[in-house]
Formats: structure tokens, sequence, C-alpha cells
């Protein structure tokens, strides 16, 4: 990977197939992501979805014409901060036989270049507690442990 021949843009509805691939590689977050055919319209108002709200944005990292990566934000319009909209970064993944190619670090300057794009006060994300060497990486990213995440499954 070159940062020439690396791009990152927002996703089209003809990088679904891809991305469902890389989103059901991931064993780690027990979020019931499958490539089978019949989960394929959930994943497709899903996209259209988030194409559509203007505090989603769905972003892939294409390289050689194939998704290789992808990230979601979302802004967050609080009242604290005299009404700040901050940047939260979800669903991060890279292709498992991409990662270690500099393609994380390359999403994480994007997500904080959109985030200062749109006036955002703060970039955040989560991340799973198992995933160790994620926060190793999103610590070198320049990202610091200030809080405990907390979820509640309701499906």
């Amino acid at each position: 990977m070159t940062a020439e021949t690396l791009v990152i843009r927002k996703a089209r509805e003809d990088d679904l197939a891809q991305l469902i691939h890389l989103l059901a590689e991931d064993t780690v977050g027990s979020h019931g992501d499958t490539a089978e055919p019949e989960a394929f319209e959930d994943y497709l108002r899903a996209f259209h979805a988030i194409d559509q709200a203007p505090q989603e944005q769905l972003f892939v990292a294409e390289q050689n014409g194939e998704i290789v990566a992808t990230y979601q934000m979302t802004f967050l319009r609080t009242l604290r901060g005299r009404g700040a909209v901050d940047a939260q970064v979800e669903a991060v993944h890279t292709r498992a036989d991409w990662r270690g190619k500099g393609i994380g670090a390359a999403l994480m300057v994007h997500a904080e270049q959109e985030a200062r794009r749109r006036g955002c006060r703060l970039l955040q994300l989560t991340s799973n507690m198992a995933r160790t060497d994620a926060h190793r990486f999103y610590e070198r990213a320049g990202f610091s442990r200030t809080h405990a995440g907390f979820k509640m499954k309701l499906k």
C-alpha cells in the first residue's frame, strides 16, 4: 500500500457486498453479521438509512479496486459544551489480509480530518475489551483512555 493508491471515500451501494464480507469476518464483536444472501436486504436498508442521514457517514478504504477497510462516523450535537458536536467512530474494520500495512492509521487520520472539517469538539470511539491490539493501536493514533464504556443489549 502507498498513500497514492489507497483511496478513502464515502461508501456507495455497489460497495455493499464487499462491506458485508468484511464485517462478517469479524468474530470478536458478536454482532451477528453474515454474508448469507437472506441478510442482504437488512444491510441494504441500513445502508440507505445511513446514506440519507446527514449526521451519519460510512467510509471505505479502497486499494486497487477492492474494499480493504471501513469505518462509520456519527456526529452528535450535545447540549453540554455549549452545543458542541462530537464525532463518534464506529465499526472500524480492516480486512485480515491487509492489517499491519498502515490502513487503520490512514482511517484514523481521515476520521480526525473529517471531524475537524465539521467543527467537532472531540473524536471518540469505543473498542471491545478483547481487542487489546486495537487498544494499543488507538493509543498510538492519539486517543486516550478517559472513560469506561457500558452497553446494554436489547435484542
